[in-house]
């Protein structure tokens, strides 16, 4: 116990001599703003960066913690910079103890919450950074205090609201930098006339809901380098009268808003005469106003330090002016999607900067100019959507750092140019919806560099599938639909790694379908509609883990089709059109059930069944006569087979005879029931035995409902219940009246008599198979070579029985 005092009392004067220290170190003033930046501490909730780690130590010195900077002269902490570090939390008003603070930059956290209305009472601040978090809420009023101010970012934020009126007018000529863009403010842009920024350099309002026209007192601020109003719902004519008095103006960004051009939305050359004096302007972008007018000639005279105009997306029409081409130091035009017609000027191919070109989505005409191949830092060409026509320029080959060429959707013709492959660094290459014809050129099919994708669809290409496409490791995605390529699908096709996207539908493709297709680890979509593809569908695109879209249709594939794995989202439609396929999927036939026990089954069923055939047809004629020898044993009575038959069955043996006597001729009072096949009979023979008889239908009605096809199915069921006593001479009227019932379909007269003779010998082949003792019964072996010879007798009977049964005329 003593112990513990004395250790507890050893920490109590060490944290006093620290104490000591740090308050001998720091002055009041420092301890003072030491206790509100802890405070300020306590509000963020997480810092997975450990950024805040020096904060935690009472040892360190105050102005030595992470993002804090003081004055050594006035000991007061001056600025605050704990941008990028990822914190997590709320903003503390407790900041605005920080009197002397100059800096604070927060910007690039995770901070949420309202902007403290008390950070408006940091007089002396001059830069406050605050972009790129999750702060919410309106703009406070009281910012509109911070007459030193010089930067204000308030940028990238959830903010909403109108913009408070003392951010622009309060007094203060000190703001340079004011960016409150990316956000959900609302309103007018709130700068009256009396009011003016004349130091400012910087206004980015961009994406944000403000209404109304660019105010007037703007063309006060005479400094200004950067205006950036894009995307926001600002009318009116283009401010040609405000920028007309920005000479130092560099960056001019009013896209997508909904202002009009001069005199009616119809003339644009006003606001193009306004910028000649901005001898320093770089960017213009006017994109998405439905703008307009022709171009004007003027655009010639603006500053040669341009280097970009976007004049795309509105209503621009007739021709591109040739004067364009002053502007030699442009380096990205964008013209597309607007009303212009015409050719393209020669003239653009002086512009030997141009590194990024878009014309596509208008109406030019004529052929695409061969000199355009003299712009060598040309990276990007995109002429598509339009109706240019001719073929595509050879030259092309000289685009050394051609990276993507569009073309699609015009009228181009001819071949395409071998010499492509030489633009050795294009990523995208689309020349679809062209009447482009020939093979795909095995130079073009080889370029590795392609990253993106490859689309000559819907032209007029015939000819193999390239192997050489199988060098496209890097390529996205790969559509040459609708064309007439022919040939079989390359399984080489599986070395196109990084594919997600196949479309090879609308050819006329033949032969199977790779199992290499299916292992591409990134394949999303694949299309082979509309070909003459036959065979299985292959597993492994069931079994594919990233396949999302699959279309077989209209092809000969064949074969079973599961419900699984990639397959299992898919709906008839994919499949329609194979008539050979057959599964699980909905609409689809089902295929035949195959189980392990059929092989089992299937051979004993066709044992029996081939007995039985051979038992009733294969009796053939030639040994006719030994079966008569047969039968006459038989009639003449075996009686010693027959007692030991009838003692190994144990059952008494019974004549017809008896079974007439005992039913009273099978007379109607003895019938107790009928069934479809014949009726059963009750009778009493002589030693009053109680039996019942099951007789099948009467021979002749057998003989006359029997179709042709069965028969013999007919003659089985005669032998069956034909009393042996009647064998032969009674069979003979029953074998004559289906002889006429049922001639022989095609054959001549003669051959009645040999059908004749047919069904007489498979009545008696019938009675003797199914007799009780075996002995007397022919072997398989027998009746299998027998049964050769009677389809021979049938296919080619003797010519003597031709002769006896249709004597030859004249004889």
């Amino acid at each position: 116990m003593g112990a513990y005092c004395k250790l507890s009392m050893f920490s109590f004067l060490c944290l006093i001599i620290i104490l000591v220290v740090v308050s001998g170190e720091e002055s009041p003033q420092l301890v003072k703003d030491r206790i509100s930046l802890l405070s300020f501490r306590s509000g963020i909730v997480l810092d997975p960066e450990v950024a805040l780690e020096s904060w935690n130590s009472s040892s360190n010195h105050v102005c030595h913690w992470t993002g804090v900077k003081c004055d050594n002269a006035s000991d007061h902490v001056i600025q605050l910079d704990l941008s990028g570090l990822s914190l997590h939390g709320r903003i503390s008003p407790i900041l605005a103890n920080l009197s002397y603070l100059l800096v604070l930059d927060l910007s690039r956290n995770f901070f949420e919450g309202h902007i403290p209305a008390e950070l408006g009472y940091l007089f002396q601040l001059r830069q406050l950074s605050l972009s790129w978090n999750l702060l919410g809420g309106n703009i406070p009023e009281e910012l509109g205090f911070l007459h030193q101010l010089v930067y204000l970012d308030l940028g990238s934020n959830r903010l909403a609201g109108d913009i408070p009126a003392p951010l622009f007018c309060n007094g203060s000529s000190s703001l340079e930098y004011m960016d409150l863009s990316n956000n959900s403010l609302t309103g007018k842009i709130p700068l009256k006339n009396e009011c003016e920024l004349s130091a400012l350099r910087f206004l980015l309002l961009w994406s944000n809901r403000l209404v109304g026209r660019v105010p007037r007192a703007l063309s006060k601020s005479t400094n200004l380098k950067w205006i950036d109003l894009e995307s926001n719902m600002l009318t009116g004519e283009l401010p040609s009268e405000i920028v007309r008095k920005m000479p130092k103006l560099q960056f001019l960004y009013l896209s997508y808003n909904d202002f009009v051009s001069h005199d009616g939305n119809t003339n644009l050359e006003p606001f193009f005469a306004s910028l000649v004096n901005s001898s320093d302007l770089q960017e213009l972008e006017l994109a998405g106003n439905n703008l307009r007018g022709e171009i004007p000639p003027i655009i010639g005279n603006l500053s040669t330090n341009f280097v970009q105009i976007h004049l795309d997306e509105n209503l621009l029409y007739g021709s591109i002016p040739p004067h364009i081409s002053n502007l030699v130091n442009l380096t990205l035009l964008n013209l597309s999607s607007n009303l212009l017609n015409g050719t393209i000027p020669l003239e653009l191919c002086r512009m030997g900067k141009l590194e990024r070109v878009y014309l596509s989505n208008n109406s030019l005409s004529g052929e695409i100019p061969a000199a355009l191949a003299n712009i060598s830092h040309l990276g990007l060409l995109d002429l598509s959507k339009n109706k240019l026509t001719g073929p595509i320029p050879d030259s092309f080959a000289n685009l050394s750092q051609l990276r993507r060429l569009l073309l699609y959707e015009n009228q181009l013709s001819g071949t395409m140019p071998p010499s492509l492959g030489q633009c050795v660094n294009l990523e995208i290459l689309d020349l679809s919806r062209n009447k482009i014809s020939g093979i795909i050129p095995s130079e073009v099919a080889g370029l590795k560099s392609l990253k993106l994708y490859l689309n000559l669809s819907s032209n007029h290409l015939h000819g193999p599938l390239p192997l050489e496409l199988s060098k496209m490791d890097m390529v996205l995605a790969i559509d040459l639909s609708s064309n007439n390529l022919s040939g079989s699908i390359p399984p080489q096709l599986g070395s196109c790694i990084a594919l997600e996207h196949l479309n090879l539908s609308g050819n006329v493709l033949e032969g199977l379908l790779p199992a290499t297709i299916g292992q591409l680890p990134y394949l999303k979509e694949l299309d082979v509609s509309s070909n003459q593809l036959s065979g299985n569908i292959p597993q492994s695109l069931e079994a594919s883990p990233t396949l999302k879209h699959l279309n077989f249709s209209f092809n000969k594939f064949s074969g079973n089709t599961s419900n699984k794995g990639a397959f299992s989202s898919l709906t008839i439609d994919s499949f329609l059109g194979n008539e050979g396929l057959c599964g699980e999927i909905k609409g689809m036939p089902n295929c035949r059930r195959k189980h392990a026990h059929h092989s089992l089954v299937l051979p004993v069923l066709l044992s029996l069944f081939a007995t039985t055939l051979l038992c009733i047809f294969a009796y053939p004629l030639a040994l006719r006569s030994k079966f008569r020898r047969q039968m006459v044993i038989f009639n003449r009575g075996d009686l010693e087979d027959e007692d030991k038959e009838t003692k190994d069955l144990k059952h008494p043996r019974i004549s017809y005879r008896q079974l007439i006597e005992a039913t009273g001729g099978f007379s109607a009072s003895s019938l107790i029931g009928s069934g479809q096949f014949g009726h059963v009979y009750k009778g009493v023979l002589q030693d009053n035995t109680r039996i019942a008889v099951k007789v099948l239908m009467t021979v002749i009605q057998q003989m006359i409902q029997c179709p042709l096809a069965q028969l013999m199915d007919c003659c089985v069921d005669l032998s069956a219940t034909l009393p042996l006593s009647h064998y032969p001479h009674n069979v003979k009227p029953i074998v004559d009246q289906a002889v006429l019932r049922f001639p022989p379909s095609g054959m001549p007269v003669y051959y009645n008599k040999i059908w004749s003779d047919v069904i007489l010998e498979l009545i008696e082949l019938g009675l003797i198979c199914t007799q009780n003792n075996p002995s007397t019964r022919p072997s398989m072996l027998e009746v299998a070579n027998e049964m050769g010879s009677l389809k021979q007798y049938l296919s080619s009977p003797p010519p003597l029985l031709i002769d006896e049964a249709y004597p030859k005329a004249g004889a």
